[in-house]
This record gives C-alpha cells, sequence and structure tokens, in this order.
C-alpha cells in the first residue's frame, strides 16, 4: 500500500467507535467500527498529511481503499472523492461504475450517489452530458439493479435537460 493508504487505514482501525460494533455483516463487508466523522476526519487529516495530491493520486489512492472489502475503507474512498469532486471528469466513471459494482452495500451505494455522481453530474456542461449520455443508458438498461437503478436517478436529475 501507498504511505497514505496505510495511514488511512491505520488511522480508521485506530478510530473505534464503542457505539458502532466491528462486526462482518451478510453483505461480505468487514467493520472495523469508525464512526462516519471519525473517517471523515481521517481523509481530511490524510489530505493535509500528504498535500498537492493530484487527480490521479486521488484516483489511485481510492481504488487502493476501496480494493479491501472493508466498509470504512470504501466510506473513506467516497469521502475522498467527494473532495475531488470539482475535478471529476467523465474518464471518472468507469472507475464509480467498478465502485458501484462491487460495493455489496446499499448505504455505500447511496453514498457514492448522492455525494459524488449527483455533484459530479450537476456540474457537467452540456458537451459533457451529450458524451455521457451512451455511458448512462447503458447504465439503465444494465441487468445489475445497483447500476440501472443509479442511472435511472442520474438521467432523472440532469440528463433530460
Amino acid at each position: 500500500m501507498t504511505d497514505a493508504g496505510d495511514f488511512i487505514d491505520a488511522a480508521l482501525q485506530y478510530e473505534v467507535s464503542p457505539y458502532v460494533y466491528p462486526i462482518d455483516e451478510p453483505d461480505g463487508l468487514t467493520r472495523y467500527g469508525a464512526s462516519v466523522g471519525a473517517i471523515r476526519g481521517t481523509v481530511r487529516d490524510a489530505r493535509r498529511r500528504y498535500p498537492g495530491m493530484s487527480h490521479d493520486d486521488m484516483a489511485a489512492l481510492s481504488s487502493e481503499l476501496w480494493a479491501t472489502p472493508v466498509f470504512e475503507r470504501r466510506a473513506a474512498a467516497i469521502v475522498l472523492l467527494q473532495t475531488f469532486v470539482e475535478s471529476l471528469v467523465a474518464n471518472d466513471l468507469t472507475r464509480i461504475e467498478g465502485f458501484l459494482r462491487t460495493a455489496a452495500s446499499p448505504a455505500l451505494v447511496e453514498q457514492l450517489t448522492a455525494d459524488v455522481l449527483l455533484p459530479m453530474f450537476d456540474r457537467m456542461d452540456a458537451s459533457t452530458l451529450a458524451r455521457v449520455r451512451p455511458v448512462l443508458a447503458r447504465w439503465v438498461a444494465d441487468p445489475d439493479a445497483t447500476i440501472s437503478t443509479t442511472g435511472v436517478r442520474l438521467t432523472q436529475r440532469r440528463l433530460n435537460d
């Protein structure tokens, strides 16, 4: 793992809340037991500790965090994407689609959709929206309910403009 990835993982394991129980859920994800506040604070601290993170650094780190099926790591990846939402581009949809397909948790899908995809689509100009329409049409028709529901939600939100 990278230094930033190691830092985030160690901090999340350290920040266990007595009110959140670290258990393995039926969704297949392990829980460390860190609170949402601890996850957000850990990402904020990582950005301070590793300043100057580029878009590509953020993309690699989010994928690194997502690769291990731990709820808090994946939530941290979403918070990281959220902090870089202004720099996300249409090409990032491939990575985000992979995250949606492997999320394993409705809470992660909702957070990824509400905090990353919707703001990303809200700031797209008409030419970018025209380029992503085929992607969204494919998502809407996808047999995976997570992908199709997300595609419908994004289409209803912005692409009918």
